[in-house]
């Protein structure tokens, strides 16, 4: 038997140009001589679509979508992810589902049940969780189907289980002799590990191939890695999708022997490729051909804008060295070689005069090193904000905000100023992960494309003489661990101190991250790729307004 993966990107909305990549698949399957071809989840509207999932007329039309899909599957049997009309009066208005249609013909719809509202997901606000669970019999051969979640809920892999009922379970005691799971599943550290231990260890212990096709590209923050595989019988992944682009191809599912087309690479590899895939996606989608970065020669912005020149392409990207009168001179000379290697376009537009002025205008005390005025440092970083979105507005570039996660969890960055943006790229990459990223690419390069001296240099806003990052927090050496376990790994304060973290360190940190004032900036802050479990962005939800204080007596 003949499978082919049909790992498309899709985008949110477009619903003609999903069916046309959903039907350029199906004639390239057919060209293989495949028997089945498989679409991601919801890979006709777009995952997510979000509240465009309730307005009446995507409803109303739900079906009409599907046509030029039943009609192109002659000869072979399609699966794709789609909506469908509830039309009971109860319940929400849609079902989110997997089309089974063979040679012609739709042979019915398996109803996603499992409804997902944790992190990014947000299914029970849009979908009525299906009820009944069908086997679809194509020829000799029993085939069931698992829309996303459904297929997540093994009693036998999970330790702990977000629900009591397991559909894919409910297809196996029926007959099933396939199981086919469509897929949305977002990209974060440690995913695509997690998937294959899954597919591979429910193969194995049910004694029957799955095959398991993951949605592929960015859509807003979240990222798909795709990375779509097939086990056999014996829990052996002789199928692994490339990850990070589309892949429609097709394998024999009876040959038993591994396919090598696919890789997954080291974890710091595939965060690179997450970010890369995530600025190319949000940029194309949603029209930018061009970028504009303000380049401080630190790690972050020089990450940024190395990611950026290989997502759009050097001659597309601009950076903007902006210095003041508290700029180090290795902060333009370690930028300009950075510029060099990469090969993109760069521009000097120095801040100092509109700094002075206005100083001048409010009666503002120049900063100091370990002094108070606040204002006068954000004062600098606002001008540079108000420089690169005027760029933007002249010169229609999209604007890359350039902020690391260590930073924007304790509120180390300024409101209107490097806050400003199109997209946080890095957003959810912490500190020391961001100089990781930053070795990696030349490692892999064989060459210094990210100048040594950036990489070594002591960081620094520099908005003050002489100022360094140390001077307002811990080494990110000691904070980051810390932040990583009360994201990530979501541990109490007395967690994370039992694995042997400086009590009032961790105290003091965590009443950083949860200040009032701190979740205010973060709210404001552009989309952020997501490359983590309980990341800053769409997937972790705290009010502004609240009070959390803890003590660490």
């Amino acid at each position: 038997m003949k499978v082919t993966i049909g790992q498309i990107n899709t985008t949110n909305g477009d619903i003609e140009g999903n069916v046309g990549k959903i039907l350029s698949g199906i004639e390239k399957a057919k060209a293989d001589g495949s028997d089945l071809v498989v679409f991601p989840e919801l890979s006709v509207h777009g995952y997510t679509s979000q509240d465009w999932f309730q307005d009446p007329d995507i409803i109303s039309a739900s079906d009409e979508y599907i046509a030029p899909i039943i009609e192109a599957s002659k000869g072979l049997t399609v699966i794709f992810g789609t909506i469908r009309a509830n039309e009971d009066n109860d319940g929400r208005r849609l079902f989110n589902s997997a089309a089974v249609v063979h040679d012609g013909e739709l042979l019915g719809f398996a109803d996603k049940s499992l409804l997902p509202e944790y992190d990014v997901f947000d299914d029970p606000r849009y979908f009525e969780p299906g009820e009944r669970r069908q086997v679809f019999e194509i020829g000799e051969l029993k085939i069931g189907v698992a829309v996303c979640e459904d297929f997540w809920n093994d009693k036998t892999f999970w330790e702990e289980r977000l629900y009591d009922t397991d559909p894919t379970d409910e297809l196996i005691e029926m007959g099933a002799e396939l199981i086919v799971s469509i897929n949305a599943s977002p990209f974060n550290k440690g995913k695509i590990k997690t998937r294959c231990d899954m597919v591979a260890h429910r193969a194995r212990m049910e004694e029957l191939p799955i095959v398991f096709v993951n949605l592929v590209g960015g859509n807003d923050g979240i990222i798909f890695d795709g990375a779509s595989l097939i086990a056999d019988e014996e829990g052996d992944i002789i199928l692994q999708a490339k990850a990070f682009e589309e892949f429609v191809e097709t394998v024999v599912l009876d040959v038993q022997k591994p396919d090598a087309r696919g890789i997954t690479g080291s974890e710091i590899e595939t965060v690179r490729r997450a970010l890369v895939l995530g600025v190319r996606d949000y940029a194309e989608k949603n029209g930018f051909q061009k970028a504009v970065i303000g380049l401080s020669g630190g790690i972050d912005s020089t990450l940024v804008a190395t990611l950026a020149c290989e997502a759009l392409g050097p001659e597309n990207v601009l950076c903007v060295m902006m210095p003041s009168p508290f700029s180090s001179e290795g902060s333009i000379k370690d930028s300009e070689k950075l510029v060099a290697n990469l090969g993109c376009e760069s521009r000097i537009e120095p801040i100092t005069p509109a700094f002075e002025a206005l100083m001048s205008q409010l009666e503002f005390k120049k900063p100091e090193r370990g002094g108070e005025n606040l204002a006068a440092e954000n004062i600098q970083s606002r001008i540079r904000g108000l420089i690169l979105m005027a760029i933007s507005n002249a010169e229609g570039r999209l604007v890359l905000a350039t902020g690391n996660k260590s930073e924007l969890a304790v509120g180390y960055c300024t409101l209107y100023g490097d806050t400003n943006g199109g997209l946080a790229v890095i957003g959810d990459v912490l500190k020391t992960e961001a100089y990781g990223i930053a070795r990696r690419i030349n490692e892999t390069a064989g060459k210094e494309v990210i100048p040594n001296e950036i990489i070594e240099k002591e960081p620094s806003a520099e908005l003050a003489p002489n100022q360094y990052d140390s001077d307002s927090l811990p080494e990110y050496e000691v904070m980051d661990p810390v932040l990583k376990l009360y994201f990530e790994n979501k541990l109490s304060p007395e967690k994370i101190i039992d694995r042997g973290h400086d009590r009032e360190l961790v105290y003091n940190l965590l009443n950083k991250v949860e200040s009032p004032a701190n979740e205010f900036k973060r709210q404001q802050l552009p989309p952020t790729l997501i490359v983590s479990k309980n990341a800053i962005g769409v997937g972790r939800r705290r009010p502004i307004t609240h009070k959390y204080r803890r003590s660490s007596k």
